[in-house]
């Protein structure tokens, strides 16, 4: 995935600096001081070894939360059955005519599974949105709103303003909400700006 608004950019090109041996030593040396540790990325689940790197982090105590895109719902089936994760922030990237433009990637079936497989369990869990307005607009929302609720999500739906002014993958204007976000509440699902 490339997408445009992407705040790790040198992770997605694969410039990350820290094996996970270097990670490991440092929980360690905050065993007792952290409570948890949150796996993002890019797309943390696309990872091969992303089950024995979770196992090793319960291992040492600690919580974990995923920050994932729904591309890999079988690998976030395994790893909530397997009590290797305690929170999930599910990304909502866009609505279906809109996500291959904007993440360079069609996934948006795959994320809509891992929804689903989000509700059938007792996990807790967030859906979330980074809104930029060059890429998605209130009509964009209000269609993902609705196919949230149809597939039966219900509690908070978190919009993200864009942050100006950060290096990205790609080159975007200046981001604003110029819509009311209480417009676009539902009996079922509440929109929340972060």
């Amino acid at each position: 995935m490339r997408c445009s608004y992407c705040y790790n950019p040198e992770i997605v090109l694969g410039k990350g600096r820290y094996t996970f041996n270097d990670v490991r030593k440092f929980l360690l040396s905050r065993q007792g001081l952290l409570d948890a540790v949150v796996i993002s990325g890019g797309e943390c689940l696309l990872s091969d070894g992303i089950k024995d790197i979770l196992a090793e982090i319960k291992s040492l105590g600690f919580l974990i939360k995923i920050d994932t895109n729904g591309s890999r719902p079988d690998v976030l089936k395994h790893l909530i059955e397997n009590q290797l994760v305690d929170y999930v922030a599910l990304d909502f990237k866009a609505t279906q005519s809109k996500i291959f433009w904007i993440t360079k990637a069609d996934f948006y079936s795959e994320c809509l599974k891992s929804l689903k497989i989000l509700l059938s369990f007792d996990i807790a869990f967030e859906v979330r949105t980074t809104y930029h307005s060059d890429l998605l607009n209130a009509d964009d929302i209000r269609e993902m709103v609705t196919i949230l609720d149809l597939n039966g999500f219900r509690g908070n739906y978190y919009i993200q303003p864009f942050r100006n002014g950060v290096e990205t993958i790609g080159i975007l204007g200046r981001s604003k909400i110029n819509f009311s976000l209480v417009d676009l509440t539902t009996e079922q699902l509440k929109i929340v700006l972060r």
